[in-house]
């Protein structure tokens, strides 16, 4: 395609993408599912134009951005605590999955070399951050279950993209070194933190002199490649420097950064992680085309490559689970009498979280970057798509119901949260009415800010009162906040008649309702 062309075929995937998330929304199915089979239909429609993905590009302009939104707001508190458990998925999961695969996939094509067994375990063992992302968000799991599928999401990359450079240098030479792939994986590790911390630290440095919110926001976008790209030179995982930053960032965010600038990147990543995202899984779809184009040449057998397929997806599926139920048993083995069970130990949060393996963007790049003259190539490429499709559309789309029958919302949860947030508000209300006070009174006596101090320790006492019996409150908190989202609207309406009047400056317009959206944001997120 010309430029003209390919800049016509992206606005239309974006208009395509805006109706396919319509349709999803009707029929209550993830967008991720509803993006890949629209590409999918768009794929087999005549006068498409045929998608061929650059693994390399792919991986370049999608993932640093989408991986340092995940790891910028991601809790670093619950990160941290559950490393052990994201550890055991991001490593031991990985590996079992890429052992049980190579295992059954030999069994099956017995004439291929082992290595290709591993190399195509590698590519489909690695659940995808941004599939997992698209899934998660609109799920309401305990902070646990999210926390550890995120977090491995965010680090599992760097032992699947390990084992699959060992697996194809195997493969394509007849050699391997159990030593060197343990110092690669550590080197691949290692590099990639440092990277990440190195980088994350000048750019905290290089954010405080800047000011301008627009300036912080592009740099933070700028630090998510110059991360990836850096880690990726040094020969290091990309992946890890990018969410090591995000990490970082995140962490710094709150005492970095204005709130205005705050506001404006939350913002911004919304839209740029939707478009991103939107796009990736589209392209999933419409990369069916490609896939078929590949195996033509293999149709005479294609009565014998469905079974192995079928059969690496059923592994996929069912290696995590059993990885997921003997981790558990492990932990329960290993805990101390009287000790609290681990929670992810249960039977329904195992089977949640293993059946949330959802693969996408990395497994397909994976396939893709293979050899030319790999052995096995087409059909491999073919498992990895069957992989994705079916992790993304069959337990992306039963997540939801799966989680409801199995009674995994905990309501405890949501009212401990709600508590928190009620001590928080009070604690804060309290300190404010302090600051206050202190400068309320001057020092001839005289109170200056009567209204002010009036209006804090309403606030104070208030915010006390809804601690004490949030229940009882509740009514009157949403009415209140009720009357002020009101309140606000007939403000902006005045705003809009005197500006169309022509009795204010479109400036003057746009900062009173700047002010008008910050309060309604405010009023919204407290009623």
């Amino acid at each position: 395609m010309t430029s003209e062309a390919t800049y016509k075929f992206i606005a239309f995937l974006l208009i395509a993408t805006i109706v396919l998330e319509l349709i999803a929304r009707r029929l209550r199915l993830p967008p991720a599912a509803s993006l890949i089979v629209g590409g999918i239909v768009l794929a087999l429609m005549p006068g498409i134009p045929s998608i061929h993905i650059d693994p390399d590009l792919v991986m370049l302009v999608f993932l640093p951005p989408l991986l340092m939104s995940s790891a910028y707001f991601t809790v670093w508190s619950d990160f941290r605590r559950h490393f052990g458990g994201i550890a055991s998925l991001a490593l031991g999961a990985v590996a079992f999955t890429t052992l049980a695969v190579a295992l059954v996939f030999h069994l099956l094509v017995p004439q291929l070399p082992w290595a290709v067994g591993f190399a195509l375990g590698a590519i489909v063992s690695p659940p995808d951050a941004v599939a997992a992302g698209a899934i998660l968000e609109r799920l309401q799991l305990p902070s646990r279950i999210t926390t550890l599928l995120e977090g491995e999401s965010l680090v599992n990359d760097a032992s699947g993209l390990v084992l699959l450079r060992f697996a194809v240098a195997a493969a394509m030479t007849g050699t391997f070194s159990t030593v060197g792939a343990l110092g690669a994986l550590a080197w691949v590790s290692t590099g990639g933190i440092a990277a990440g911390l190195l980088i994350g630290w000048l750019g905290l440095i290089a954010i405080r002199k800047l000011g301008n919110s627009e300036l912080v926001v592009t740099a933070t976008l700028l630090l998510a490649v110059v991360s990836y790209i850096s880690a990726e030179a040094m020969g290091s995982s990309g992946v890890l420097s990018t969410v090591t930053t995000g990490l970082l960032l995140g962490w710094h965010q709150h005492g970095t950064f204005s709130a205005e600038t705050r506001v404006r990147a939350q913002a911004f990543w919304g839209i740029l992680v939707f478009l991103l995202e939107s796009l990736l899984f589209i392209m999933i779809g419409l990369s069916l085309r490609g896939v078929l184009e590949r195996i033509g040449g293999l149709r005479h057998g294609a009565s014998e490559l469905w079974l192995p397929i079928l059969a690496v997806v059923v592994t996929v599926i069912v290696a995590r689970f059993v990885w997921m139920t003997g981790a558990g048993t492990f932990r329960r083995l290993l805990r101390k009498e009287g000790q609290r069970p681990d929670a992810t130990s249960t039977f329904a949060t195992t089977a949640i979280m293993s059946w949330a393996g959802m693969r996408g963007v990395v497994t397909l790049t994976g396939a893709l970057s293979l050899p030319a003259d790999f052995p096995g190539k087409d059909i491999l490429l073919v498992a990895a798509f069957a992989v994705i499709v079916v992790t993304v559309l069959l337990q992306g789309s039963t997540l939801g119901p799966l989680a409801s029958l199995l009674k995994i919302i905990n309501p405890e949860e949501a009212r401990s949260i709600k508590d928190n947030a009620a001590a928080a508000w009070r604690r804060v209300a309290e300190a404010q009415y302090r600051a206050v006070q202190s400068l309320a009174l001057g020092k001839d006596g005289v109170i200056h800010h009567p209204r002010l101090l009036e209006q804090y320790d309403h606030r104070a006492k208030v915010a006390a009162l809804y601690e004490a019996d949030p229940t009882k409150h509740d009514d009157i908190k949403s009415q209140h906040f009720g009357a002020v989202l009101a309140a606000n609207r007939a403000g902006r309406a005045e705003i809009l008649r005197m500006h169309r009047a022509g009795e204010i400056h479109e400036t003057v317009m746009r900062q009173l309702e700047h002010e008008l959206d910050l309060q309604e944001m405010a009023a919204q997120n407290r009623r």
